[in-house]
């Protein structure tokens, strides 16, 4: 794509023949150069192309929209070379035909929910969804007339039930957000295809390549691209990737209405980002395995929450359906431990940081209520995004701000809670 779209651009860059006879001003010149730098360049990486405006060849082709496949450049907002080269490795990334580029997580998301919902719709949204996918469509959809109901993440084909003549979409979210709940995708997205009903995907957490969204049933595809394409924390952008035309167009349409343009300097950082992955991805999962196996044999867990683990719910699809895990896991910690006590253990971390969001090089806690579906009740639960660092070194870090736990009155559930515990299936919220 590079060089196919290099030369047109060039041109546009060049001064035409009858313009170099014009004797212009300094201060024109400095608007209307007529020196311009040799052709030929060729570098591994793709250009970072900027603008707003677009020069169009000539009057007769002066049209205002998004399609590029149809019609040449338009508007920077529609996507410049940049943000269209992204776009296009990402859906060959993920096996599709389009995808859209936003400049944010949310903002994919957002664009699903404008693009295939209108009043008097109905939408199916998994409970362990991510909160502001949760928030958007309780706080604005619900306000346009859109009726928002919540499904059991393991339902499964079960969902067929809850579909009505007014669903026109099904979310899935797995593993979800916070509770890593593995969705039964393939079949939730049968029922949904029988149905005529759109089956979207936030495939985030397998980076669009662990999972194989299509290949499993999903119409549409997106992720954050914040987090593991990114991969260090410093970018914002999200994608939607789709297979069918008839769903390019509508979000296509939608994306020009919302003006949702990408910042070309953070598609370039994402097209680094992708060079990187597979080696990224290896060393997160390794990292984050040893990690989450430590925690499963502290006694002051109740349950570790990685799909890898037979103690989150939906393992055995994680193991049907995966190819892989990546950096993100949560603990809950035994009901007995006050949750001051657990703040007071994540304040005692050094190397992990306090922060939102996930995917980077850097080790990171966030502390949650856990939702009240979860155990009968509202355990602590605290979630972590294991970095780069080295395995053994967060461990010891852990290990230190467990004696935070262990000095607490009230640091161990009683023997006969323990025992109860033990005799669990090993399924936890």
């Amino acid at each position: 794509m590079q060089e196919r779209l290099r030369g047109p651009l060039v041109r546009n860059l060049a001064v035409d023949i009858p313009r170099q006879a014009m004797k212009l001003h300094w201060r024109s010149k400095l608007i209307h150069p007529a020196a311009v730098a040799p052709q030929g360049f060729r570098s591994l990486t793709v250009p970072t192309y900027r603008g707003s405006t677009t020069v169009l060849p000539g009057a007769a082709d002066v049209s205002d929209h998004w399609d590029h496949t149809r019609a040449p450049y338009r508007y920077g907002l529609f996507g410049t070379p940049t943000t269209l080269e992204l776009a296009a490795r990402i859906a060959e990334l993920e096996g599709g035909k389009h995808c859209f580029i936003t400049p944010g997580g949310q903002a994919a998301i957002a664009l699903i929910q404008m693009a295939f919902l209108g009043a008097g719709g109905h939408v199916l949204m998994p409970e362990s969804i991510y909160g502001p996918n949760r928030d958007l469509a309780n706080r604005m959809l619900a306000r346009f007339g859109v009726d928002v109901e919540f499904y059991d993440p393991l339902m499964g084909e079960g969902i067929a039930t809850l579909v009505r003549p007014s669903t026109r979409l099904i979310w899935c979210e797995s593993p979800g957000s916070v509770t890593r709940e593995v969705q039964d995708v393939p079949a939730i997205a049968r029922a949904a295809r029988e149905r005529g009903v759109v089956a979207a995907l936030d495939n985030t957490y397998a980076a669009g390549v662990h999972f194989d969204a299509f290949g499993h049933g999903a119409d549409v595809t997106m992720q954050a691209l914040t987090k593991y394409v990114g991969g260090h924390s410093d970018l914002l952008l999200g994608s939607v990737t789709v297979r069918e035309h008839e769903h390019f167009l509508r979000l296509g349409d939608a994306h020009q209405l919302l003006g949702l343009g990408a910042s070309p300097d953070d598609c370039s950082l994402a097209l680094r980002g992708l060079q990187t992955l597979a080696v990224r991805l290896d060393q997160l999962e390794h990292n984050c395995l040893s990690v989450a196996s430590w925690f499963s044999r502290q006694q002051e867990i109740q349950s570790v929450l990685h799909p890898a683990l037979p103690s989150c719910p939906g393992h055995d699809l994680w193991q049907r359906d995966f190819t892989g895990s990546s950096s993100i896991f949560s603990v809950v910690f035994d009901p007995s431990i006050a949750k001051s006590t657990v703040i007071a253990f994540i304040d005692a971390l050094r190397l992990f940081k306090l922060g939102y969001s996930w995917g980077g090089v850097t080790s990171l806690v966030m502390r949650f209520d856990a939702p009240k579906r979860v155990l009968d009740g509202l355990p602590q639960l605290v979630r972590f995004n294991i970095g780069l660092e080295d395995s053994r070194d967060l461990i010891d870090d852990l290990a230190q701000a467990f004696g935070v736990i262990r000095a607490s009155p009230s640091k161990r559930a009683s023997p006969s809670k323990r025992a109860k515990r033990s005799s669990r299936s090993g399924r936890g919220p």
